[in-house]
């Protein structure tokens, strides 16, 4: 990109809370810093410092001429209801621009931002920095939540159809404009991706801002290689939409006590549906192994299949993703799909490295977990995105020939590239063998080569363990949010793991193996797939594989993990991808007809997915890979699943016959 103006993505503390108490909120929220109050409340802009998760600054987001200042004020009307297709009323919270220093609607017309959020309007923060600059604000309780009617089911199609019929009502709201944008992240960025895909052409929405997004349910959180994510899942169901749910309406009637009533039927109604909905999800999946495949249920609630549509109901989209977030593995190809799309190829494959880009679809991809994305400020983004489609304004933020904007994982240095796999990406296929290299504590402590292993034999025993005696990792910070590391840090206890996971890598239950020091810098770019030979000795087999940077003190820092259940291990090559003829990306079925027992003593080939990352390996650093039989608390099996898995033993072949290995995507420095 050439012509660049500055722009800083900040990392903000929260104040006025308790330093815990933010960490939870920012969990929950996912929003924006200041919520709005009944009377008018003009923020100044405030002078931000420019650091990242990483502790680096970054410039050069987007071209184009800096946010103006605040010229209004805001006032908000509460609970106005609207009525859907059905006859179900949601309740919704509009907050317009007003003349500064007073209560008084501002005149002019205004475009419309539209969140809908399952956690409560009243704990959705607004973003008064965009209101202050000439937008309306309109936050909704989706059907089932907060104050809203209905049933509540996760991303069901009425909750769409709900999105559609919402945009088209606050497009036509006094002092609207006409033109609606979508705002908000996690399921409200995900369900920015859902709407888009359903307004159809020439409708009211003009723009979508998705921050933290989902692309793929079933793959992204639900299950990893289609082992379940309980421990997501279960803090998400079971803690986050219940609390949120049960105790917005009676904050709600605190605020305006004349919808007491409403609220108290609400309250009852969401305590009913938590249970007879979220919870009975959770015993299903874990007690009887439904919806643990994949099937019409996750496709529907879905952005993958909608990427297209986007594209075709001229929708522009700003993506925000992060390499430690819940949906790691989906934001990059949310940005593929939709660059795809765009170019008329394919939406599931790979970006071809010449292909033609559009700066309609970019992506901001950097460290950060699901809680950092509370605290991040993207909001000068946000207002050149806004102002470029819902007021016409030229910010020069569309004008990129690189949109994809990443944040390197390890380093903090900020890149642009157009496509993604990005170009001149080459594959190392690193194979494993024998030990010891005097660098990791495994029991095995094997090596990690470039070149095929010579001998007929080679293998090396792992035994099937439900946990591995040690939480240290960052899967268990990654998938409970950044919620641990972030309590901690703010404790000034640190979250260690995420950067050394040595103590995770002993026992009887996990293998290494680690290359030599590279000589230079090499930054990993994309996904990884590791090709794993293996006996087992049950008819089920549960397979974790986690890549680290191990740095020159010993130090073994993870970057990203993957899993399989051996069951599900049919790839299907035409939604698979290949980079230099290697496999990067196998692509699993995962329904319940291409599952196929694993056949004990017989040898199998498993290939895992590791889920993408963008990381520098510097000179003197070496690569390894972690495989093991678990990931405790991350991924626990159903009990199906851990009848076929109780008392198993595997043997990782590392052999010129059964040459088990890594494909590593490296891109130039």
């Amino acid at each position: 990109m050439t012509g660049l103006h500055a722009r800083r993505v900040v990392l903000r503390p929260v104040a006025a809370v308790p330093m815990v108490l933010a960490s939870v909120l920012m969990f929950l929220a996912i929003a924006q810093p200041t919520r709005a109050q009944d009377t008018v409340v003009h923020d100044a802009a405030a002078t931000r410092t420019a650091t990242t998760a990483a502790g680096a600054t970054t410039t050069g987001l987007h071209t184009g001429e800096q946010p103006g200042p605040e010229r209004y004020g805001h006032n908000l009307q509460r609970n106005v209801a609207v009525r859907m297709a059905d006859g179900t009323k949601l309740r919704v919270d509009i907050v317009r621009p007003a003349v500064l220093g007073t209560s008084r609607t501002a005149a002019g017309k205004f475009p419309v931002l539209l969140t809908t959020t399952p956690y409560g309007k009243n704990n959705y923060a607004i973003d008064t920095h965009l209101v202050h600059r000439g937008y309306i604000e309109v936050i909704a309780d989706i059907r089932g939540t907060g104050l809203s009617e209905g049933d509540f089911q996760i991303f069901a199609p009425a909750e769409v159809s709900d999105g559609v019929r919402l945009v088209g009502w606050v497009s036509r709201l006094q002092g609207a404009s006409g033109a609606v944008g979508l705002i908000g992240g996690s399921y409200l960025g995900t369900n920015q991706l859902l709407i888009a895909g359903a307004v159809g052409p020439h409708s009211p929405l003009k723009a979508i801002f998705p921050v933290a997004a989902a692309h793929d349910l079933y793959r992204d959180v639900v299950t990893m290689g289609s082992i379940p994510d309980f421990s997501f899942l279960s803090v998400w169901l079971l803690g986050l939409l219940p609390s949120q749910n049960l105790t917005g309406p009676v904050i709600e009637a605190l605020n305006d006590p004349a919808i007491a009533p409403a609220a108290l039927r609400s309250l009852l109604r969401n305590l009913l549906g938590d249970v007879n909905y979220n919870a009975a999800l959770i015993a299903d999946m874990a007690l009887t192994g439904n919806r643990t495949t994949d099937s019409a249920y996750w496709r529907g609630r879905s952005p993958r299949g909608v990427l297209d549509k986007i594209v075709a109901n001229g929708i522009p989209a700003y993506l925000v993703g992060g390499a430690f977030d819940i949906f790691q593995r989906g934001e990059p190809l949310n940005f593929a799909g939709l660059q795809n799309a765009w170019a008329g190829r394919p939406v599931h494959k790979p970006m071809a490295a010449q292909q033609q880009v559009t700066g309609r679809y970019q992506l901001l991809l950097g460290p950060w977990t699901h809680v950092d994305f509370a605290a991040l400020d993207v909001q000068d983004l946000q207002i050149a995105w806004y102002d470029r489609w819902l007021k016409g304004r030229s910010t020069g933020i569309d004008r990129t020939r690189t949109p994809l904007h990443v944040i390197d994982a390890t380093t903090g240095t900020h890149s642009d590239w157009p496509t993604y796999p990005v170009p001149a990406t080459g594959v190392s296929t690193y194979y494993f063998g024998a030990g010891r290299t005097g660098t990791a504590p495994s029991r095995n402590d094997g090596r990690l080569t470039p070149g095929r292993p010579p001998m007929a034999t080679g293998r090396d025993k792992l035994i099937w363990s439900p946990a591995d005696g040690s939480a240290c990792s960052r899967s268990t910070d990654q998938w409970l949010g950044g919620l641990p590391s972030t309590v901690l840090d703010q404790l000034g206890a640190g979250w260690q793991c995420n950067t050394d996971d040595r103590a995770a890598q002993t026992g009887p239950a996990v293998l290494t193996y680690t290359t030599a020091a590279f000589g230079k810098a090499r930054r990993i770019a994309g996904p990884i797939a590791a090709r794993l030979y293996l006996t087992s000795s049950t008819d089920e087999s549960q397979l974790v594989a986690t890549v680290d940077d191990v740095g020159p003190d010993g130090r073994s820092r993870p970057l990203t993990s993957g899993a399989l259940l051996g069951s599900q291990r049919a790839v299907d090559k035409k939604r698979s991808w290949f980079l230099d003829g290697r496999l990067v990306l196998p692509f699993h079925p995962a329904t319940a007809s291409s599952a196929k027992p694993v056949q004990p003593g017989l040898v199998t080939r498993y290939d895992v997915e590791l889920f993408p990352t963008f990381a520098t390996l510097e000179a003197g650093h070496r690569l390894r890979i972690q495989v093991s039989s678990t990931d405790a608390p991350h991924l626990q099996p159903t009990l199906p699943q851990t009848l076929t898995l109780v008392g198993g033993r595997y043997e990782v072949l590392r052999n010129s016959r059964h040459p088990s290995a890594v494909s590593v995507p490296f891109a130039p420095l």
